[in-house]
């Protein structure tokens, strides 16, 4: 069985990246990685579906033991992607996405350098205020501080392979499948096959 491939998603806050990746896993069956997080959980989300909520001594805890590949702090909450998962799930021949910020990105890439990085945008910066806006779940001193980070992790968008504006979900959604399956393809990825074809083809040459 060939392994699967780790898909690293990231974006602005208000991009619609998790929309995105909830699209991704129910229409073409990837497999999430789910994170976990200190931030308190928002008006619907359940511990072990959007994520995993761990208080500050839990989340340290799996720091100290190894039980992260990668964490970050963004905006007063810890964020991390548990091993375990994601190594399980390569090895069974899936492909991981990797909901995760810019900081844990680089981290991933290091440790896993076919790893493929993705960055989500929206248009213009006047539709990624009024998307924060328009939560309204949000305190302006909250979305200012997403708006400061959005400008620091701008720097970043050059260390992806692919940025992809999110301006219709359902565009969005299969371009990012199309990028991955074309992924799949180059020779590159394809060494073994082309090995074992080129094997079995010299016997009529």
């Amino acid at each position: 069985m060939s392994k699967g491939r780790l898909i690293v998603i990231s974006g602005f806050s208000g991009s619609g990246k998790g929309t995105v990746v909830s699209e991704l896993v129910k229409k073409y069956d990837y497999s999430l990685s789910i994170s976990a997080t200190t931030r308190a959980p928002r008006e619907g989300e359940v511990d072990g579906r959007e994520y995993y909520f761990k208080t500050d001594e839990e989340f340290k805890s799996l720091i100290d033991y190894n039980g992260l590949i990668e964490w970050a702090q963004y905006v007063d909450n810890y964020y991390g992607t548990p091993r375990k998962f994601v190594e399980d799930e390569i090895k069974a021949g899936k492909n991981v996405i990797l909901e995760i910020e810019v900081q844990g990105a680089m981290s991933i890439k290091a440790q896993y350098p076919d790893a493929l990085l993705i960055f989500i945008s929206t248009k213009d910066v006047e539709t990624l205020h009024g998307r924060l806006v328009n939560r309204g779940s949000e305190t302006e001193d909250v979305i200012k501080k997403r708006m400061k980070r959005a400008a620091e992790e701008s720097q970043s968008m050059d260390n992806y392979e692919y940025v992809v504006i999110n301006d219709e979900l359902e565009e969005c959604v299969d371009t990012i499948h199309y990028i991955v399956v074309s992924e799949s393809c180059k020779k590159e990825n394809k060494g073994e096959l082309i090995s074992n074809i080129k094997n079995q083809l010299s016997k009529w040459a």
